[in-house]
Formats: structure tokens, C-alpha cells, sequence
């Protein structure tokens, strides 16, 4: 799709709402300081609200939705369908990059609820963990990007996927929490979630909080929890 909403300016997903690659995973969290400088040449205050978008199923606006949350901005909103329903209603793009005003964001890290692999792994045993990758990962069948396959153990399979309608858009509240309970949410039980890099777990936390629970990413996700050997590999469809 080509073109995009008139005034909206470009995020890069690798460069700007994530840091290096590394030990930390494939899209591990940006230092405050790049994040905050990033977000203000996009023309990011902390007093306006945010609109994050992307070309249909939300996947890297969640992520942008989140690391913002995270790094303590107080209003920040996903276009639901992203840019595909915005034309789809017959709103206008244009084309060429967009320039903005500086903005005056500064990043305070801590708005949102984050784990570490330690806690990860506890929060598979004594809560619920989902692992928003596709289920050909999670049991380890096939794994095209990380050179571990597998799953952490006792991890639920939600793929991010399933959250979205046939036209990209979320599930409603309801419909949501349906699929949450039959993957074992349960009210009043903490939450969390990973993925491969920390990016669909993102639209699993966003998905979470419109079905009214609050989850917690681990941002490092499968990539980073690979890194240590000594860490336990589960496979199968069931939670190891």
C-alpha cells in the first residue's frame, strides 16, 4: 500500500522503537535517550496525544503503542486496521515524506509492567505466560528465524493473529476475552507475554488491555531467552 495519511511521519520499527540486536533479543528495548530524541524529531510531546498506525494489522503500531506507554507517555492510541481502513472509508493519503515541529517528549522508562526471563519463567509456573508466536513455533515443528526452536516451558500458545477479524481489526472486548479464558487467563491471575523479538507480544499486551486485563511483556522474548544455554527448552503443543 502506498502513500500515507496526510501529516503522519514515519517511525522505523528497528532503528527507533527498538535498540541494537544482541544479547538482549532481536528488537530489544531503546536506551531513554535515542527513544526520546526519536520520538521528538517525530514531533512527540508529552502533552498531545499519539496516533500509531501501520499498514493493516497493528502489529508494529502495538509496538509503538507500547514503547511509548512504557516510556511514560499518558495518551497513546492504535488506528485500528491501521492505514487499510483508513482508506477503506475513503480517507485521503498523500505521498512524500511528512516533516513535523520537534516535540518535547522525554522518555521515562517504567509506565508499563515488564519481565525479565527469571521472571518469565516464574510467571509460567505460577501465572499465566503466552507466547503470541504460531503454533508451528511454539511447538517447535519449525523455527525461521532463531536458531533454537521450541517454547519456554509451561507457556500458553495464543498466536497474535487470532485477535484480529478477517479485515485486520481487533476482536471486540467480548469475543477477546472469550479466546483469553480458553487459553487459561483467568481473572485476578497475573499475566504476561513473549514472542520472538518482543514485537507481537506487544499487540498481545494491547489486545489483553482491551479485554480489560493488564499483562506484561517480556521484552527479550524467545530471542533473548535462547541466548543462555542453560535455560530450559520446551516443545509440543502442550505447556512444558
Amino acid at each position: 500500500m502506498v502513500g500515507h495519511i496526510p501529516g503522519a511521519v514515519f517511525v522505523d520499527l528497528d532503528n527507533d522503537l527498538s535498540g541494537a540486536p544482541g544479547p538482549g533479543g532481536r528488537h530489544p528495548l531503546p536506551d531513554p535517550q535515542s527513544f526520546g530524541a526519536a520520538m521528538r524529531r517525530a514531533g512527540v510531546s508529552g502533552h498531545r496525544p499519539v496516533v500509531v498506525y501501520d499498514g493493516a494489522t497493528s502489529m508494529a503500531a502495538a509496538r509503538g503503542w507500547w514503547v511509548l506507554r512504557y516510556f511514560g507517555h499518558p495518551e497513546v492510541y492504535v488506528l485500528d486496521g491501521g492505514l487499510a481502513a483508513w482508506t477503506a472509508s475513503g480517507y485521503p493519503v498523500e505521498s512524500g515524506s511528512a516533516d513535523a515541529s520537534p516535540g518535547d517528549f522525554v522518555a521515562r522508562p517504567g509506565g508499563m509492567p515488564v519481565l525479565d526471563a527469571q521472571e518469565a519463567a516464574t510467571l509460567a509456573r505460577k501465572g499465566t505466560l503466552l507466547d503470541a508466536r504460531a503454533p508451528e513455533r511454539f511447538a517447535g515443528r519449525h523455527e525461521p528465524i532463531d536458531p533454537v526452536a521450541g517454547h519456554i516451558p509451561g507457556a500458553r500458545n495464543l498466536p497474535t493473529d487470532g485477535n484480529l477479524d478477517a479485515a485486520g481489526r481487533f476482536l471486540d472486548p467480548g469475543h477477546l476475552r472469550e479466546r483469553l479464558v480458553r487459553a487459561g487467563v483467568e481473572p485476578g491471575v497475573n499475566t504476561g507475554a513473549y514472542c520472538g523479538s518482543g514485537v507481537t507480544a506487544a499487540h498481545a499486551v494491547l489486545a489483553l488491555e482491551l479485554a480489560g486485563v493488564r499483562a506484561a511483556l517480556y521484552p527479550g522474548s524467545w530471542s533473548e531467552w535462547i541466548t543462555d544455554p542453560h535455560r530450559p527448552v520446551a516443545t509440543g503443543t502442550e505447556p512444558g
